[in-house]
């Protein structure tokens, strides 16, 4: 019977142990967390076979597979304390950054480590809120390098199948640029919204009058933000990139707006209008 260990019982790890076990895993699926409380929900909601909040509790005992799914950030400190203790696992994780993440990761691991990224996050967090079917028909992006072993990307390549996942395989950093354009930069626009809209609450609360499309445009903005600054941060270079173009286009609707370019603002909204209704 394999054992799979899941470093930070949270709401992406646990909603892929759920995944796992609702679609016939038929190995223990450990959990290491040093929130206690997150490891006792954890258990109790049947998400974890078993629970461990310290590193010393791994001694002993045979670990066939880790996924990291802490904060970013952590990855690094996690993954050189976590090494004496996984001996020969396939290590993969669910983190939104790769580029010199996953090669820093592969210094520590060797070719058994597989980068991997399922796009599929909420705003929600926390294991309380594990779901199931949370993969089921999304992408999961998975990052070899010239050193991954062909059978550990292969058996990762099979969990996240198994649990209803598309994978596609992508270079690290061209990973990083484009999911800094695509999902770091919204992130960015979302939390910043809100907080000009904070700036603008002066004498009157905004926030008591927001429409459907305000709170569908900045529902991303109740993320977890320790999981969202280490984003930013670990993906800094391309972030910063993708806001300087996002500024300019912000200044060009601005001089639009500002010098009453009828048609010339109408041609511009109907043409992202147009891009975006082609996504369906």
């Amino acid at each position: 019977m394999e054992n799979l260990l899941i470093v930070g019982v949270g709401f992406m790890g646990g909603s892929l142990a759920l995944a796992l076990k609702k679609r016939g895993y038929r190995g223990r699926v450990l959990g290491l967390d040093l929130d206690k409380e997150a490891i006792k929900i954890a258990l109790e909601k049947g998400i974890i076979d078993e629970g461990l909040d310290k590193l010393e509790d791994l001694k002993g005992k045979r670990i066939d597979t880790v996924v990291l799914a802490t904060p970013v950030r952590a990855f690094r400190s996690v993954a050189s304390s976590l090494k004496p203790f996984v001996g020969k696992a396939i290590i993969t994780d669910i983190g939104s950054v790769k580029g010199k993440l996953v090669l820093e990761l592969e210094e520590i691991f060797g070719p058994k480590f597989v980068g991997g990224h399922p796009i599929a996050g909420r705003e929600k967090s926390g294991v309380l809120h594990s779901d199931p079917d949370l993969f089921e028909g999304k992408k999961v992006i998975l990052t070899p390098t010239e050193k991954t072993d062909g059978v550990c990307l292969e058996k990762v390549k099979n969990m996240w199948t198994g649990v209803g996942a598309r994978v596609e395989f992508m270079d690290p950093f061209l990973h990083d640029w484009v999911f800094g354009a695509v999902s770091h930069l919204p992130h960015a626009v979302a939390f910043s919204l809100i907080d000009a809209i904070e700036e603008m609450s002066d004498g009157v609360d905004l926030f008591k009058y927001p429409g459907a499309g305000f709170r569908d445009f900045t529902r991303i903005a109740g993320s977890d933000p320790v999981m969202w600054r280490d984003i930013f941060l670990e993906n800094k270079e391309n972030l910063l990139k993708a806001m300087d173009v996002y500024v300019k286009s912000l200044e060009k609707l601005k001089k639009l707006v500002e010098n009453s370019q009828e048609e010339d603002l109408t041609d511009f909204l109907a043409k992202v209008s147009k891009r975006r209704r082609s996504l369906g």
